[in-house]
This record gives C-alpha cells, structure tokens and sequence, in this order.
C-alpha cells in the first residue's frame, strides 16, 4: 500500500472488535487505483486482535485508540480531527472497496462541484453482489429512514444523480465543510448520526452526489451492537434528529405522520418498553437541541417549502394497520390455550 505525502483523501475507518472485516477491507485499499490517499483507522476499545493486525501488516497506516468504545460519531470526528486532506472518504470496517472506488469519486468532485459537499458511493451487498445494499440514505417526515435502491437489482442504479444524503459507510465529505459544522454530533453515538450531519448539510443548501462507479461491497452491522441498546438509541436519535433540525412550523403541520411514525416503530420493535425509554431520553438533551437548533439557524439557506419537499417521500414499510394486525396475531398466538 503506497502512502503518499501530499495526500488529497484521508480513509477513515471506524472499528470495534472487526478484526476479520478489517482483514478484508484493509487489502482491498491497498488495491486502489488511486493512490494519494492516507488511511486512519480509529479503534474503539476492541478486545480483538484488531490493533496488532494493523500495527503488523499495515505499519503506515494511522492508528487512533480508545480505551473504551465511543461510538461512531466520536471515532469518526476523532479521524476528521486528524486529518489535514481537503477529502475525508468515510468507511465501514465490514466493506471492501473495489479498485476503483477511490478514483470514481475524485472523477465526481470534477464532474460535480458547484455547492457538492458529500458523494455518497454504490453500496452493493457482499453475498449478493447483483443487488444494492445503499445508493444514499432517505428520510420522510414519518421518521423513516430508507437505504435507497436496498434489494433492488444494481444495474437500476447505474447513473450517477443527487440524492437525499450520503450513507457515511462509504462516502467522501469536504473536510473544511465537515469541520464548519463540528462533523457528526456525538450525542448520538451510532445510528442516524450520518443522517443528522447530511440533513444539516442540506439544509445549508449543499448537495449529495451518488457516484455508481464508486462500487464498495457491504456485509452489514460489522460492529454489531445489543439489541436493547440498539432500540433505545433509534428511538431517542429519531426524535433528536427533528428537534434539531426540523423548523417547528413544519413540525407542527406534519404532527400526524410524526405520530404515525413513532406509533409504527414502537409496534415494529418488540422491546416496546426499551423503545419507550428512548423517547424520553430525549428530555435529558433539550439545552444540546436548542443550542443546535441556534447554530444551524445562522446558516440554513432553505425556506420552508424546500424543506417540507426535500422530506417528502413514500412509505416504503407496511403500513401502520397491517403492523397492528400482525402484532395482535402474534398475542393471540402467545396466549392461546390448547383445546
């Protein structure tokens, strides 16, 4: 793997216990076509032979270590905080990039540069590589977020287009813009925090490219995290995620679908209580939502009806009835006596 002086993109690899992900992912980088870029991977705590594989096979690559596992938001702000290249191209430990993948986006950032903040990459799954994994992430003003293109055949998503916002498991960001905004909020420690920084980039009136050259294959929650733990943080960042960003006006009009969205995901996750909890965690941050939402007012640049559009979006789940249905199916199933 050549590591070059005068870089232009730094790799930032977030990592917990991944040792047999990075086995993959680290090989795959070192057969880039394009080679000015440096490697950062940030450990958090692994308790795996992670950090002795790096130090001994990839001696040139930038190793951070935690002591203790700190998240996805704090690894990666930690990396961005490090690096001096004007690209940070973010990636998932459990990926493995295709030679070409790092040229495809530098291409992209030539093609399209006018008011282009992220380029979000073609994720295809790892075990089935006709079908897409994440062509850019999707969010609807019921709280749903969607991988766009996810089990939809690849050659769907073969031209490049601006999309929503980046999935932050294989996109390049602007460092300079990244740093502009403080880069993820480490509040959320893991899931949605991409989400919350691409949709505080749009806001600012910055566009999100999907480049389809850009191909990396994508196991899927290589750092696997407890269920429970899972639940509470979906729950409490979804809400974050519109109390810090959302204008209230527009919460206020779209009351209902909020409502629906919660209702559906408290019925889907059949730890309702741990749910629950996750919702009203969110008391605890109201001082952290009102000074984001201070910050992100000085320098949002779209009005309200770009933004009610830019949320608009289908439900692309089974509906909330249906839900209902199956879940008391599965109580009158449970409690049922035997004749």
């Amino acid at each position: 793997m050549t590591v070059l002086t005068e870089a232009l993109i730094t790799v930032i690899i977030p990592n917990w216990n991944g040792l047999h992900y990075l086995q993959q992912c680290l090989p795959a980088l070192s057969q880039q076509t394009f080679e000015a870029f440096r490697i950062i991977v940030v450990d958090n705590g692994s308790s795996d032979d992670s950090c002795h594989y790096i130090i001994a096979q990839f001696p040139q690559i930038q190793l951070i270590r935690f002591p203790e596992n700190t998240g996805f938001a704090f690894a990666c702000n930690a990396g961005i905080k490090a690096a001096d290249t004007t690209w940070i191209a973010l990636l998932n430990n459990d990926t493995k990039p295709q030679p070409g993948w790092l040229q495809a986006l530098v291409n992209a950032t030539e093609t399209y540069d006018v008011g282009v903040a992220a380029y979000t990459s073609c994720m295809i799954q790892m075990n089935s590589p006709n079908l897409m994994d994440d062509g850019g992430d999707i969010l609807n003003w019921r709280g749903g977020t969607f991988k766009r293109g996810n089990g939809q055949q690849a050659d769907l998503y073969s031209r490049d287009e601006e999309v929503m916002l980046p999935c932050a498991g294989a996109a390049m960001y602007r460092r300079q813009v990244l740093i502009e905004n403080g880069g993820f909020d480490p509040v959320f420690y893991a899931y949605l925090e991409d989400v919350d920084l691409g949709l505080r980039l749009r806001l600012q009136g910055y566009r999100c490219i999907y480049v389809a050259n850009a191909v990396v294959l994508h196991t899927g929650h290589g750092s696997k995290i407890a269920t429970d733990k899972y639940i509470f943080l979906t729950a409490r960042n979804r809400i974050l995620l519109f109390l810090k960003n959302i204008p209230f006006t527009l919460l206020f009009l779209h009351t209902g679908a909020l409502v629906y969205g919660w209702l559906f995901y408290y019925l889907a996750h059949r730890c309702a209580w741990m749910y629950l909890r996750g919702t009203l965690a969110v008391v605890k941050y109201l001082p952290h939502i009102i000074r984001s939402r201070r910050k992100l007012a000085r320098h949002k640049q779209l009005d309200h009806t770009k933004i009610k559009a830019l949320l608009t979006h289908p439900w692309p789940e089974i509906t909330l009835s249906e839900l209902v249905v199956i879940r008391l199916k599965e109580i009158i199933h449970r409690y049922r006596r035997p004749s």
